[in-house]
């Protein structure tokens, strides 16, 4: 079996409704790139690629990807690189994308998925029985309050709990008096038994402000601070200062940010991504080693799509330790029986005949062969960009 063709599909789907936070996107949410990799055997691999081109590394260590990077990256670059070539040769492929083009680990992650669809097809098994079994078939989900007022965080808060969310992250970093209220808040709305994490997304300023308002949070039971503040300095500056343990997010991408962040106590929990390391593969890497050192582990998401969100679950369904409930989104059909479900839901419509289900707080691992779900042809030329 050889790669014969990469097609790149500009996609945008209809938001439920805006996500604030306390850093400026450059672009709304719901636009994604569909990666296609098709072999001269027939079988059809997906990928999919996010659009951050406003979030990267602290201090612009790392650079943001948008839809027209990917197209530019791959139709240019590691198409060219890739036709020929063997898609089970999966770490060989790696290497040659990593030789070809620094950087863009977005564009290929999407590639990587989109491979581990086409060997999972090709031999009628799961991604997750690629990636060392299935550990767990159900992942705990969270769901993530935008910046909003408090009250109207609370009733949220109270919906998504009833629908089964048992984790709920709430978005801080602008106003830490609408934050320390918004806690309070939720918690009394919540009950004791619901994890609360807040998500500062590097908004706040000075280390000073941040340790004050974490200690007045500390007497709502919060589960963790992430990435409050910028740079790890700043980081293991706050660590040392408040009971709650801190999670770093926007600094860690690589093995090598993982061993910096052990290094200089600047957290306790990372938050590992599938498409920050370049893939999969590479995300189980950074897992391991952050393992080894005793730092705890969850996932975030990108917002995904179905295709990004059924990689996800396969990677976790792979990962004993990540043990936190995870940042993915539910995807609903719009002709779905959703009524006025609002947990996770980022989009009024998915571009899968069969998405991941959501019951209970989680979603389902697909168990069909490769990602295990079925792109809509239809949906995809519906929202073409």
């Amino acid at each position: 079996m050889k790669i014969s063709n990469i097609e790149v599909i500009p996609v945008e789907l209809p938001l439920v409704r805006e996500h604030k936070m306390a850093y400026s996107r450059g672009e709304r949410i719901g636009k994604f790139s569909l990666i296609k990799v098709i072999t001269n055997d027939g079988i059809i691999g997906w990928g999919e690629a996010p659009t951050e081109i406003n979030w990267g590394g602290d201090y612009g260590s790392y650079y943001g990807e948008s839809q027209k990077t990917t197209l530019h990256i791959i139709k240019d670059f590691l198409e060219p690189e890739l036709k020929g070539e063997d898609p089970f040769q999966v770490e060989v492929i790696l290497h040659r994308m990593d030789q070809r083009v620094k950087g863009y680990p977005y564009a290929k992650a999407a590639i990587e998925m989109a491979l581990l669809d086409i060997i999972g097809k090709a031999y009628n098994i799961p991604v997750f029985q690629l990636l060392s079994g299935l550990y767990r078939d159900e992942i705990p989900i969270q769901h993530s309050i935008g910046l909003m007022p408090p009250e109207d965080a609370a009733q949220e808060a109270e919906l998504v709990v009833a629908e089964g969310i048992r984790t709920i992250k709430l978005k801080i970093g602008v106003d830490s008096s609408r934050d320390l209220e918004t806690v309070r808040q939720v918690r009394k709305a919540v009950g004791p038994d619901v994890q609360i994490r807040v998500d500062g997304n590097r908004g706040y300023k000075s280390v000073r402000e941040v340790i004050k308002v974490i200690r007045k949070m500390e007497s709502f039971d919060l589960l963790l601070v992430e990435q409050p503040v910028e740079g790890l300095r700043a980081m293991a500056e706050v660590a040392r200062n408040v009971e709650v343990p801190l999670m770093a997010d926007e600094a860690v991408w690589s093995s090598q940010d993982v061993l910096r962040i052990y290094e200089m106590r600047a957290a306790e929990i990372l938050n590992v991504y599938i498409t920050k390391p370049g893939g999969l593969i590479n995300a189980k890497k950074v897992v391991n080693i952050a393992s080894s050192l005793g730092l705890t582990c969850g996932v975030g998401g990108m917002v995904e799509l179905g295709v990004g969100t059924a990689a996800n679950l396969h990677f976790v369904a792979s990962t004993p330790e990540i043990t936190l409930a995870c940042g993915l989104s539910v995807p609903y059909p719009v002709d779905s029986n959703k009524k006025s479900r609002i947990a996770c839901s980022k989009y009024s419509d998915t571009l899968e005949k069969n998405p991941p289900q959501f019951k209970n707080g989680c979603l389902s691992v697909p168990k069909g062969p490769g990602l295990g779900i079925e792109l809509d042809e239809k949906k995809i030329q519906m929202y073409r960009l």
